[in-house]
């Protein structure tokens, strides 16, 4: 029979799940991966800082491919976590809401004053906002669209739009088209648009041939003036979802009951109150 020093020695059972916590494992190659879409994005950093503004666009396009990378190699090995899930938050934030909110800065807003660091800041502040609702929501929205624009892209824009405006000879300095961009992409980022994502869309089946021409046709298109036509492309898909959103258009999102309870139950705040039409109108229901 244990002595009474001996009990005393053995970790209680919060002591145990502390060290176990302390002592927590990860998968090594996705979080690798997601840790290149930061360096990347600090990258770009450095160079905005240093004026070399087309370095810096490269950078932010290169920390989007890791982002890209991160997620499909750990569904692949199935190395998905909740650490690797915040993780790439945090890494997306550099890369895609700091990065790019110093870039436009330093190289187009600086002459608006206190304008254009505002604008930048809002720029960020929204991308942080987007980033914290999907991650809340993630559970619960549709695999085939996005709600608000992807803080990817709108990065994507950001850094297309320096290349469009360099090998079109263009000056950003003071440009109210690029301030307009700007506050477009945040408000677009936070709203509630849906963005097609085209996850749905698997290219290993069969699809109607009139794809594969599209595919091809947009491939010339875009290989005609690249800097110039992904700068169209990336902000047509900004605008069009904010169009679409603003008149209505496209089909309601559809409502996941069992997930919208099960986050309710957890005190999750982000939720809209809507009536039930088959209640009374002080009845309301909370959907998000």
């Amino acid at each position: 029979m244990p002595s009474d020093q001996a009990l005393a020695n053995q970790p209680t059972g919060r002591v145990r799940r502390l060290r176990q916590r302390m002592g927590m494992h990860i998968y090594v190659l996705p979080n690798l991966i997601t840790t290149l879409n930061m360096f990347f994005g600090f990258f770009a950093l450095i160079y905005a800082i240093r004026g070399e503004y087309v370095w810096s666009a490269y950078a932010i396009v290169g920390a989007a491919v890791f982002d890209l990378l991160d997620g499909r190699v750990a569904r692949m090995t199935h190395s998905t976590s909740k650490f690797g899930a915040e993780y790439d938050s945090l890494c997306d934030l550099v890369s895609f809401g700091v990065a790019p909110g110093v870039l436009l800065y330093l190289w187009a807003l600086q002459p608006f004053g206190r304008i254009g660091w505002l604008v930048s800041f809002l720029f960020t502040a929204c991308g942080a906002l987007r980033l914290a609702r999907f991650n809340v929501q993630a559970s619960i929205v549709e695999k085939a669209y996005f709600q608000g624009l992807p803080i990817p892209m709108a990065a994507g824009i950001v850094a297309s739009s320096v290349l469009a405006w360099n090998d079109l000879g263009w000056d950003p300095q003071q440009s109210i088209l690029l301030l307009s961009m700007a506050i477009l992409l945040a408000f677009v980022m936070v709203s509630t648009f849906r963005y097609r994502s085209f996850k749905d869309l698997d290219l290993r089946e069969r699809l109607p041939f009139w794809y594969l021409v599209l595919g091809v046709g947009a491939f010339i298109v875009i290989a005609i003036r690249p800097e110039v036509m992904l700068f169209v492309l990336f902000m047509t898909y900004a605008l069009l979802g904010a169009i679409f959103g603003i008149l209505g258009w496209g089909r309601k999102p559809r409502r996941r009951a069992a997930m919208e309870a099960a986050l309710h139950a957890e005190g999750d705040d982000l939720h809209e109150v809507e009536e039930d039409s088959n209640s009374p109108s002080d009845d309301t229901e909370k959907k998000i």
